[in-house]
């Protein structure tokens, strides 16, 4: 059964850094998009960054982020990472990793057929 398992959130004071993670198994990743997304209580998923299935992919950002966070994936591990610097307490959420078939880069998360269950992030003042 294919599964995405976000992992590596946690605890940081503002300024600093987190490199959350998400392990793809069950099936062959390779071809899909990859996303990232965020929610916090009471507001829709927020598109975070997006990266395309294709060597050398194109990548997309939220406006919030550009500039500070960087998206990778590597696809002989089947991992995608999301590498956040300067990290300020509106970031915090639950980071959730997403998985999208298609030749478009969608910024969507109703585009978006595998979900994990999301890593809390958490960044203090």
């Amino acid at each position: 059964q294919a599964q995405l398992v976000e992992s590596g959130g946690g605890l940081v004071q503002a300024g600093g850094s987190l490199r959350p993670s998400c392990a793809a198994s069950g099936r062959t990743f390779s071809n899909y998009n990859m996303g990232w997304f965020r929610r916090v209580p009471g507001k829709e998923r927020e598109f975070v960054a997006a990266i395309g299935w294709w060597s050398g992919s194109r990548t997309d950002y939220g406006d919030s982020v550009k500039g500070r966070f960087t998206i990778s994936r590597d696809n002989d591990k089947n991992m995608v990472y999301l590498q956040m610097n300067s990290l300020n307490p509106e970031d915090s959420a639950v980071y959730y990793c997403g998985a999208s078939p298609g030749p478009v880069l969608p910024k969507v998360s109703a585009r978006y057929t595998y979900w994990g269950q999301g890593t809390q992030v958490t960044v203090s003042s």
